[in-house]
């Protein structure tokens, strides 16, 4: 039971890391670090 709960732990733990990276992004941005959404079609700084 232990072992399955530190795997288990472990699995989670790593996918939040994972997760957070994804949603941070630098993409291309101009030198006011703002880029182009295309989807929305609006400009988006960070």
């Amino acid at each position: 039971m232990r072992k399955t709960f530190a795997a288990l732990s472990l699995v989670l733990i790593s996918l939040g890391a994972v997760t957070a990276d994804a949603w941070a992004h630098s993409g291309r941005t101009d030198k006011n670090g703002c880029h182009m959404d295309r989807k929305a079609g609006t400009r988006h700084c960070h």
